[in-house]
C-alpha cells in the first residue's frame, strides 16, 4: 500500500509538472521576451533548480576566461538580445563531503533560427563558460554561434573547480565522464521548448580538447540527440595520452640538465635553438611534398623524417643535436610502449609546429627552477593521472615514477568510461547525422595518428571498409603545422561551424574547409578531407584557387 501510495505521488508530481509548463509555454507564446525569460526562473524540474533567469540587451560579449582550455576564439563579437539561464542539476553532497551538481548556462536570441548547440569545455572542466558557441580553435575569427542565431548551452561537467580533487567521488567521475552531456542536453531541449514554444529543428555540438571528447561522446554515446557534430582536437583516448604525457616527461627529465640544487631542469632538455633546428630540418625534409614551400606540411603522409640527420657529428657542437637528444626525441615520437615494447598510445607525425610556443608549453614549459616545472603535460598531466585516471585515486602519486608495465591496469576503469574510442556508429549515421573532425598534425598532446587511426575504424567497422560511404556523413580534416586547438604555423582561421551546418541543412558535403592563418598573411589554402592533401598546381601561391585536394 505504502509502495503505490508513493508511486502514485511521483506521478501526480510528474502532471504537476507537465501541467505548470504546459501553463508557461502558452503564457510564453504571448509574452514579450523580457517576460518569458524572467518565468523561466519558475521552469524548475525534479533534480534542477533554476538560478538565473534575465534578458540581456544587444551589446559587447562576455570574456571567456577559460579560452585557453576551451581553444575558442570570438569572444569580443557583439551579442544579440537574448536570454541568459543558469541552473543546477542534480545538486548534491559527494562521498566526500563536498558540493558537486552539474552547473549549466543558456543563452537564448530573439532572432533564434531553430538551431541549438551545445559548447564543449575544456581540460577537467570544473568552470563554466559564457555560452556563446564560439569556434574551438584560437586564431579562428567567425562569429560565435549565438550571434549567428544558435541556442547555446554550456556546463562545468559536474563539479567545480579546475583540478582532480572531483575525482574522489564516483559520481562526479561519471558525470565527467559522459553523463553530465545527456542530463544538460535533456534540460537545455526542454528549456528550450518552453521559451520558444517549439522544440530545435536541428541540434548541434561543437568542442575541442576535452570539449572535443565531450564532442565525440555526444555523437557516440547520444546518437539520437545531436545532428551535426563538430569535434576538434579530441581528447578521445585520454587516458592513453595522460600515460603518453608521463612517458614523455620521464624520456626529457631524463637528460635535463641539472640547476644548482641538483634538480633536472625539465624546460633545458631541449633549447629553442635546438627545436627550431628540428622544425627547419622537418621542413627541409618535407615542405616541398605538396608542390611548393611555403612553410607548411601538406603532404604529411609522404613525409618520412629521420631525426638522426641532426646528430652532431665528431668535433661539431653546434647546429645538431647530442645523441641522447636524438634517441629521447625518437623515443617520444615512436610513443609509449612498454618493456615488451607493446605500444600504450601511440606514435606522433613529425611537424613544423615542434618549434612553436603551444608545443613547449604542453612538453616541456620554460620554468628555469627544477622544483617548479610548468609544462601543461606536469602541471595538468600529473594530477589528472593519478586521481582521476587511476583507480583508485592516488593524491601525490609521482607520475615521474609511474611504471608502464606494472601501473595500466590501474587506467582501463577509467578509460572505459571516459574514453571516446567507439567505432560503431550506425545509429547516428542511418537518422542522418554528420560528423566533422579536426585536429593539427603538431598538437603535442593528443596524437593526430591516433585520431588518423580512428577515423579509418569507423570506416571499418561502421561501413565495412567502404571509404565513400564513411565520406558522406563523417569527414577528417588534418591541420598542418597547428598544435592544441589553435596556435603554431599553421592555418588555424576556419569555420567547422558554418560548414557542419551546410552539410546537415543543405546536404552539402565539405568538400575541404578554407583556411587562413596570421603566421601565413594573405595566404588562403584548402583543408582537405582525410586522406587527400592540398596539393600546390601553380600559379599565386597565396590564392586557394592554386590547390587541389589530392588523393595520396
Amino acid at each position: 500500500m505504502t509502495h503505490l501510495s508513493s508511486r502514485h505521488a511521483v506521478q501526480r508530481a510528474a502532471l504537476g509538472t507537465l501541467a505548470a509548463l504546459a501553463c508557461y509555454a502558452a503564457q510564453a507564446a504571448s509574452a514579450k521576451p523580457q517576460e518569458a525569460c524572467a518565468a523561466l526562473l519558475s521552469a524548475s524540474a525534479p533534480n534542477v533548480r533554476i538560478d538565473v533567469a534575465e534578458y540581456l540587451a544587444s551589446g559587447q560579449g562576455a570574456q571567456d576566461a577559460q579560452s585557453a582550455l576551451t581553444g575558442a576564439s570570438g569572444g569580443n563579437s557583439a551579442l544579440p538580445a537574448h536570454c541568459r539561464v543558469q541552473g543546477i542539476i542534480e545538486a548534491r553532497t559527494g562521498a566526500d563531503g563536498k558540493p558537486y551538481g552539474i552547473n549549466f548556462e543558456l543563452r537564448m536570441p530573439d532572432d533564434w533560427q531553430g538551431r541549438f548547440i551545445f559548447q564543449g569545455g575544456g581540460g577537467l572542466d570544473g568552470f563554466l563558460a559564457p555560452a556563446l558557441g564560439k569556434i574551438p580553435v584560437r586564431g579562428a575569427t567567425a562569429n560565435p554561434a549565438l550571434t549567428r542565431g544558435y541556442a547555446v548551452v554550456s556546463m562545468d561537467g559536474g563539479h567545480q573547480g579546475l583540478g582532480p580533487e572531483f575525482a574522489h567521488d564516483q559520481q562526479a567521475r561519471l558525470d565527467y565522464a559522459y553523463a553530465a552531456i545527456g542530463k544538460v542536453t535533456t534540460q537545455a531541449k526542454r528549456l528550450i521548448n518552453s521559451y520558444y514554444v517549439a522544440a530545435p529543428k536541428h541540434s548541434y555540438f561543437m568542442g575541442c580538447s576535452n570539449g572535443g571528447r565531450e564532442a565525440m561522446l555526444a555523437a557516440q554515446r547520444y546518437p539520437t540527440e545531436f545532428d551535426g557534430v563538430v569535434a576538434g582536437n579530441a581528447g578521445f583516448h585520454l587516458s592513453r595520452a595522460a600515460v603518453a604525457e608521463a612517458w614523455d616527461t620521464q624520456a626529457f627529465m631524463s637528460i635535463a640538465p641539472k640547476d644548482a640544487k641538483g634538480l633536472p631542469v625539465l624546460a633545458q632538455a631541449f633549447s629553442e635553438a635546438d627545436l627550431a633546428l628540428v622544425s627547419k630540418a622537418v621542413l627541409k625534409a618535407c615542405d616541398k611534398l605538396d608542390g611548393i614551400e611555403d612553410g607548411l606540411i601538406n603532404n604529411y603522409h609522404a613525409c618520412h623524417f629521420k631525426p638522426e640527420v641532426l646528430q652532431c657529428k665528431a668535433g661539431r657542437t653546434s647546429d645538431c643535436l647530442q645523441q641522447q637528444q636524438v634517441a629521447v626525441l625518437k623515443k617520444i615520437f615512436d610513443g609509449a610502449h612498454d618493456s615488451r615494447g607493446d605500444a600504450l598510445y601511440s606514435s606522433w607525425p613529425y611537424d613544423a609546429g615542434i618549434s612553436s610556443t603551444g608545443w613547449r608549453a604542453w612538453k616541456l614549459g620554460s620554468s628555469a627552477d627544477g622544483a617548479k616545472p610548468d609544462a601543461r603535460n606536469v602541471v595538468l598531466g600529473s594530477g589528472s593521472l593519478s586521481e582521476y585516471y587511476m583507480t583508485p585515486p592516488v593524491k601525490g602519486f609521482d607520475t615521474l615514477k609511474f611504471d608502464f608495465d606494472k601501473d595500466m591496469g590501474r587506467i582501463a576503469e577509467i578509460g572505459a568510461l571516459n574514453d571516446a574510442t567507439s567505432t560503431y556508429l550506425n545509429t547516428f549515421e542511418a537518422r542522418g547525422g554528420k560528423l566533422l573532425v579536426f585536429h593539427g598534425l603538431s598538437d603535442p598532446v593528443f596524437s593526430a595518428n591516433d585520431i588518423m587511426r580512428w577515423y579509418e575504424a569507423v570506416q571499418q567497422n561502421t561501413d565495412a571498409g567502404d571509404a565513400s560511404q564513411l565520406k558522406q556523413w563523417a569527414r577528417l580534416f588534418m591541420v598542418p603545422g597547428m598544435t592544441h586547438c589553435g596556435e603554431g604555423p599553421a592555418l588555424e582561421d576556419f569555420d567547422p561551424l558554418a560548414a557542419i551546418q551546410a552539410w546537415v541543412e543543405q546536404g552539402q558535403a565539405p568538400a575541404y574547409m578554407a583556411a587562413k592563418g596570421k603566421r601565413f598573411p594573405g595566404k588562403e589554402q584548402p583543408l582537405c578531407p582525410y586522406p587527400q592533401t592540398a596539393q600546390y598546381m601553380g600559379g599565386d601561391a597565396n590564392s586557394i584557387n592554386a590547390y587541389r585536394c589530392v588523393a595520396p
